[in-house]
């Protein structure tokens, strides 16, 4: 019989992050055998309860981070699936000397929209046109310059958080302070709008090439900046996204960056592709889920090698693909939870889901609740996309108004 691993001399890892998201990966790390600490300041993250342990920390704080890391001796660190948790990361991992991530300043242009922009724009990589503000005034006696439409971002936010649409002048100031108030780094961009459909590209870093690439159809509901469900196959064509693969190698070489994901955002127009966003760390709302549902790649356990910096094994591709949605289930007006209404024709298609709702529930904010999360196959559907489409009349949370 194998002797068990003492609980002091396993290898300890601090997973920055703790939500549902973050699930799948905090159970590859115990599966590799480390001592997982989760961290962050919900201390009813479902995620946690998958750890070995849980220390309270503000991922937003590298320092914060950094002390817990500290304390618990860890021989490495992986970023769970938020901006704030990659750069807090990267900022531990270069203190500690700790392997798979890169510089802090690397992750700090990266995800904040500003410096990424500016990269973008000084290596002539397709990105919208932007200009960073650090105040309103600032902002505001620039205003001329701007041909409205335009977008108004926090520079450091994700999930559609403090993001407006300012189609005339008129609105310009309160977007302005709208995303200021939001901004931990009290920076904001205002960007050109771009119209078009809109996708995400993650993929696998392995010496500065992609091992591995995927990409996806993006599906948005009440709020027009949260992605609410995604689809594969794409329609995005085989040209623009060997711009993609192009242009992610471009960045990597630029930036010496590490082994490990390289996830974008992109806008697919009439002008080519248009970068949103790149990340260098899991996307949320379980995506990792739908890669591994898709194209049957541990993803997880492929990206957490990649924090730890050990090489990854050879990728299978395969032949064929199944058509899959990954739905968040929602609702579209605030009140009580009542249920979760699936129709039972969409029932026999789910191959997975997660969720976390309880009857009775409060519902203050539609733009943003979820109370779970379902994946869907529809191989025997033409088009994928518009079955994606309609799911939310078909997947959805029933409410109870509020007296």
């Amino acid at each position: 019989m194998q002797e068990s691993i003492r609980l002091e001399d396993m290898p300890r890892i601090l997973f920055v992050g703790g939500g549902y998201s973050d699930i799948p990966l905090i159970k590859a790390a115990r599966e590799t055998g480390y001592y997982v600490i989760t961290t962050g300041n919900d201390p009813k993250g479902l995620g946690h309860q998958y750890a070995d342990e849980y220390c309270p920390a503000d991922y937003a704080d590298p320092d914060d981070v950094l002390r817990v890391a500290i304390a618990k001796q860890v021989d490495a660190i992986f970023s769970g699936c938020n901006d704030f948790a990659a750069v807090s990361s990267a900022y531990v991992a270069e203190k500690l000397h700790l392997p798979g991530h890169d510089s802090y300043e690397t992750s700090k242009l990266l995800h904040h929209k500003d410096r990424l922009r500016d990269f973008l724009a000084y290596n002539s990589l397709p990105s919208p046109t932007a200009v960073s503000y650090t105040s309103t005034t600032q902002a505001l006696s620039e205003q001329s310059r701007f041909t409205f439409p335009v977008m108004v971002k926090p520079v450091d936010l994700t999930g559609g958080k403090g993001i407006s649409l300012v189609r005339s002048s008129d609105g310009f100031y309160n977007a302005l302070q709208k995303a200021f108030l939001l901004s931990k780094a009290k920076r904001v961009v205002v960007e050109e709008y771009v119209e078009g459909s809109r996708h995400g590209f993650s993929g696998l870093l392995c010496g500065g090439k992609l091992a591995f690439h995927f990409v996806d159809n993006e599906h948005y509901y009440l709020n027009p900046y949260m992605v609410s469900a995604a689809s594969y196959p794409s329609r995005v064509p085989e040209y623009s996204v060997e711009t993609l693969v192009e242009a992610a190698e471009t960045i990597a070489d630029l930036l010496n960056l590490v082994d490990g994901i390289f996830h974008v955002q992109f806008i697919l127009s009439s002008e080519g592709i248009k970068i949103i966003e790149i990340c260098r760390r899991p996307p949320g709302d379980l995506y990792v889920k739908l890669v591994e549902h898709v194209t049957f790649v541990d993803y997880s356990n492929l990206l957490l090698r990649c924090s730890l910096g050990l090489p990854f094994y050879m990728i299978e591709t395969s032949a064929w693909y199944p058509k899959v949605v990954r739905h968040c289930v929602m609702a579209d007006r605030t009140g009580f939870v009542r249920d979760v209404y699936i129709a039972p024709e969409i029932s026999r298609r789910i191959i997975d889901s997660l969720f976390w709702w309880n009857q009775g529930d409060i519902v203050s904010d539609p733009l943003t609740y979820k109370a779970g999360i379902v994946f869907l196959d529809f191989s025997d559907c033409d088009d994928v996309y518009e079955e994606a489409e309609l799911l939310k009349m078909s997947v959805y949370v029933q409410v109870e108004a509020m007296d």
